[in-house]
C-alpha cells in the first residue's frame, strides 16, 4: 500500500501541464476501452443474431424440403395392395431378420413419416384365409428405393412354452425368402417424429420395438438436423441386443446423440459401459437422473406394460400428455395419454350386439376390449389385422346404433361404419357382419 501512496504523492511534484496531460490521456484510454468494450459485445450479439438467422433459414429450409417431400410421397401413394420383392434377408440376432423389400413393378416408392409402418397382407400355408400383420419400417426413407422392416419371430412366454410361436412372424423366419412376394399396403400410422420442430428428442424402446426409433434417428441425422437425441434401449443381453453394432457405429459418427442401454439379464461376457450402460430393467428414474430437464418430446415402443408405466411415469413427472408418444401392434395401442373418446366411461353392460349376417345376438360382455373381442367369443368371424385400428381390416357397416372408441387410432372408416377393433356399443348396435 505505501509504494502506492509514495506513487500518487510524486504526482504533486510534477509539473501542472504533464499532470493535466496524464489525466487526459487516462481518460482517453478510458473511453478507448470502453468503445472496445461496447463493439465486442455489439459484435457478439451480432454473430449471435447472424447464428439464429442461419439456424432459422436452415429450419425453414428443411420444412419446405419436407413439404416437397411430402407433395411428391401423395403422388406417389398407392391404394390397396401393391407387389413387393424381398431383395434381402439379414439375420440380425437370435430370432431377428432385416427385409428389404423392393417394389415388383421397378416403380418409385413413396417417402414416409419415420416411425410409420407397413401392413402385410400374408398367404401363410395351412391359414384358412390370408393373415394380415403391421410391420414397423426399421429405416429412413433409402435412396436405393427399398424398404426395410426388421421383425423378430414372436416366442410364446416364458411361462407359457405349449403356446404357439406368431403365425406371421414365424413365416417370416421360416418360410420368406430372398426372391418371393409380398403384398403390402402404403405406409401408415399415426406415430411419427415430426422432422420440421427443433424439440429435443428422447427415443424409448423395448426389444423389436427398437425399430420405429431407428427410422426416427436415421431421418433426423441424415437430414444434418442437430437436434438433441437420447436413445435409450432396454434387451435382455447382447444375444438379443437388435442392430447393437449398427447403432453404436451411428452414434459414435454424431456428437448429438447420447446412447444409453439397459440389459435385464447380462451374459457373463456382456461388460458394463461397452455393451450396456444399466443393469435392469428401463424405468423413467434413469430417465430422471441422466436429462438435464424433462423438457423433450418423447417417443416409446416395446412391450405394453413398459409403454404404460413409463408413459403414465412421464406424466406424473409433469411431461404434458402431448409430448408423451406410445405405440404397439395389438391392445391396447395408444398413440397420446388419453381418454377414451366417446360414451366408454359406462361398462355397456345390458347392451345388446348383433351380427346381422350371422344371426347371431350377444349381450355385451364388460370384460371384452372391444366388439371385436365379443365377436371372437360368441364365435363370429371378423377379419382383423393390427387388432389397435392401424390396418382397417376389421371395419365392418353400422346397420343402427352407435359405438365408442378407445383413444386414438390410424384406419380412418366410412361414414356408418366402425372399426371393431378399437369400439364398444354405445347403445344396442347391429352390425353387418
Amino acid at each position: 500500500m505505501q509504494p502506492l501512496v509514495n506513487h500518487l504523492q510524486s504526482f504533486s511534484t510534477w509539473p501542472l501541464g504533464y499532470t493535466v496531460g496524464m489525466v487526459i490521456l487516462t481518460v482517453l484510454l478510458l473511453h478507448a476501452m470502453l468503445q472496445l468494450y461496447g463493439y465486442s459485445r455489439r459484435l457478439g450479439f451480432e454473430k449471435q443474431q447472424q447464428r439464429l438467422a442461419r439456424q432459422q433459414m436452415q429450419l425453414s429450409i428443411q420444412a419446405a424440403m419436407l413439404r416437397c417431400k411430402e407433395a411428391e410421397a401423395g403422388q406417389l401413394v398407392w391404394n390397396g395392395f401393391r407387389k413387393f420383392r424381398v431383395a434381402k434377408k439379414v439375420p440380425e440376432c437370435q430370432d431377428v431378420f432385416s427385409f428389404y423389400l423392393a417394389p415388383h413393378d421397378g416403380k418409385p416408392i413413396p417417402s414416409f413419416k419415420p416411425g410409420q409402418y407397413l401392413t402385410f397382407q400374408l398367404h401363410v400355408p395351412n391359414q384358412a384365409k390370408p393373415v394380415i400383420r403391421c410391420y414397423s419400417i426399421s429405416d429412413a426413407p433409402r435412396e436405393d428405393n427399398q424398404f426395410r422392416v426388421t421383425i423378430k419371430k414372436a416366442l410364446p412366454p416364458r411361462d407359457a412354452k405349449e403356446a404357439l410361436p406368431g403365425i406371421a412372424s414365424s413365416y417370416f423366419a421360416e418360410t420368406l425368402r430372398e426372391g418371393d412376394i409380398l403384398d403390402v399396403k402404403a405406409p401408415s400410422g399415426a406415430f411419427f417424429l415430426e422432422l420440421g420442430k427443433s424439440t429435443p428428442v428422447v427415443l424409448i424402446s423395448g426389444g423389436v420395438g427398437i425399430t420405429p426409433m431407428l427410422s426416427m434417428m436415421n431421418a433426423l441425422l441424415n437430414m444434418g438436423s442437430k437436434r438433441e437425441i437420447w436413445f435409450f434401449h432396454g434387451a435382455r443381453n447382447s444375444k438379443e441386443h437388435i442392430l447393437k453394432e449398427y447403432v453404436e457405429k451411428i452414434v459414435a459418427q454424431h456428437d448429438n446423440v447420447r446412447l444409453v442401454v439397459s440389459y435385464s439379464a447380462p451374459l457373463p461376457g456382456d461388460v458394463m459401459d461397452k455393451d450396456y450402460h444399466h443393469q435392469g430393467y428401463f424405468s423413467v428414474s434413469l430417465l430422471k437422473d441422466l436429462l438435464p430437464s424433462n423438457n423433450f418430446e418423447y417417443f416409446i415402443c416395446g412391450p405394453p406394460k413398459m409403454m404404460e408405466d413409463a408413459a403414465f411415469k412421464l406424466a406424473e413427472w409433469g411431461v404434458p400428455k402431448n409430448r408423451i408418444n406410445y405405440e404397439a401392434f395389438g391392445p391396447p395401442a395408444k398413440k397420446k395419454v388419453d381418454a377414451p373418446t366417446g360414451a366408454l366411461l359406462t361398462t355397456g353392460a345390458g347392451l345388446k350386439v348383433t351380427f346381422g349376417r350371422s344371426g347371431k345376438t350377444t349381450v355385451w360382455d364388460p370384460t371384452c376390449e372391444s366388439i371385436l373381442d365379443l365377436a371372437d367369443k360368441a364365435g363370429v368371424d371378423i377379419s382383423s389385422g393390427c387388432r389397435s385400428g392401424s390396418c382397417g381390416t376389421c371395419l365392418v357397416a353400422i346397420k343402427t346404433g352407435k359405438v365408442a372408441y378407445s383413444g386414438t387410432h390410424d384406419a380412418v372408416g366410412e361414414e356408418g361404419s366402425c372399426l371393431t377393433c378399437v369400439c364398444k356399443p354405445e347403445t344396442d348396435v347391429v352390425l353387418d357382419v
